[in-house]
């Protein structure tokens, strides 16, 4: 297949100091007892505040992302118009006031001393939280705990529920995939003979093969994923298949890989930026959800790079910093985030950073999280070299799959 990837830096200002601000001042925007955007993300905050961090640990080292977020100690509010000399306690304290002790798993938010119901969206942003921080080890942390509450959501077939209430989705299978790794308690299969077992000498916390084949069986006709068996192809469902797979160390599975590419290849607008599946218009978020499969499939070149760069510098709010789903649309955190990954993953955030004097970090594909952080904790995955050509520096530090 010719290659499409056009990588010339996209034409227009990226605006660094005002994504910070938008950043670092959100938190106290939204816990204003008269923010609308407050009460209805309420129930989401510690996923929020993992996009939050995560986005400025792109733009900032670690120092300043604590200094300025107050990841680790607690700091004065950081919006104008809050009560005078205000203190917020630190996120990590924060984090640990949301798990539910009950079950083993953390609620998206806290209300006083009490957490909301565990969710394993939820469980899986605590997590890269306290990755982000250096935190995993903090003695407050009960591994075994939310590992036990992972597995208790695995169903006979291999699925995943998202919580006790029982809904399946193949992004859940991501997350508890992602979860375990974070805490080294995922067991890998072991596909070099016809067994089902996994290589442990104890019985493994999940069944990670019958996991493996459960996404297997959410494939289509057409190469993608969906959220359960026989459901549309969704790009976001394709991310967090193609992630688990690699996590799994088990792309191999995905044997007609060019397929799945060529179907993430044709989500690519006029405009240059991507949708989720056919017929859609093209939104930022999808930025990181089909470049990130591509660069786990090494084939990243196979969309228009420069004109998706583009697409994402024109979400920007040029006056209040942020990045938006697309052009002349509100901006929110969410999308600022991803919009960035997207940035890093076609190499452009760091050329900005260059060409401004910034150090920009980059984003890992597989785990969501700074390259950097992925290499501290020792996180591995899998990822495909593509007709042997060499993967880019950020993926060396997992295992390499020659197809």
């Amino acid at each position: 297949m010719a290659m499409i990837s056009e990588t010339a830096a996209p034409v227009g200002p990226f605006y660094d100091d005002l994504h910070t601000k938008y950043i670092v001042t959100l938190g106290d925007k939204l816990d204003s007892p008269s923010s609308y955007e407050g009460a209805v993300t309420e129930h989401l905050r510690v996923s929020g505040v993992y996009w939050s961090l995560a986005a400025l640990a792109l733009l900032r080292n670690e120092d300043e992302v604590d200094d300025l977020m107050g990841l680790t100690k607690p700091i004065q509010a950081a919006t104008e118009g809050t009560e005078k000399n205000k203190i917020r306690s630190a996120i990590v304290d924060w984090v640990f006031q949301c798990f539910d002790a009950r079950v083993g798993g953390f609620g998206g938010n806290c209300s006083g001393e009490n957490p909301h119901d565990a969710h394993l969206l939820y469980t899986l942003s605590a997590l890269q939280i306290l990755a982000i921080s250096d935190s995993l080890d903090d003695e407050r942390l009960d591994k075994d705990a939310v590992a036990n509450y992972v597995s208790s959501l695995q169903n006979e077939d291999g699925s995943f529920s998202g919580d006790e209430w029982g809904e399946i989705d193949t992004r859940f299978t991501y997350i508890a995939f992602s979860c375990l790794a974070l805490l080294k308690r995922l067991p890998l299969p072991d596909w070099s003979s016809n067994s089902t077992q996994v290589v442990s000498e104890e019985k493994p916390i999940i069944d990670t093969c019958k996991a493996v084949k459960y996404i297997m069986s959410c494939r289509n006709f057409d190469g993608g994923f969906g959220c359960v068996p026989g459901a549309e192809s969704h790009a976001g469902q394709v991310f967090t298949c193609v992630g688990a797979l690699s996590i799994a160390q088990s792309l191999h599975l995905l044997e007609d890989a060019d397929l799945l590419s060529w179907w993430l290849a044709e989500r690519q607008c006029d405009s240059g930026g991507l949708n989720g599946r056919p017929e859609k218009q093209a939104d930022v978020c999808y930025s990181w959800w089909i470049l990130s499969a591509l660069s786990i499939l090494g084939r990243v070149d196979w969309i228009n790079t420069g004109k998706l760069g583009q697409f994402i510098l024109n979400c920007q709010d040029d006056e209040d910093g942020g990045i938006a789903d697309r052009p002349m649309d509100m901006p929110d955190v969410y999308h600022t985030f991803f919009g960035l990954c997207g940035l890093s993953l076609i190499g452009q955030l760091e050329k900005i950073g260059s060409k401004e004097g910034r150090n920009y970090r980059q984003i890992d594909p597989v785990f969501a999280l700074p390259t950097d952080v992925v290499t501290r904790l020792g996180l591995k995955a899998q990822v495909i070299s593509n007709g042997g050509v060499d993967v880019e520096k950020r993926l060396q530090l997992h295992s390499i799959l020659a197809i």
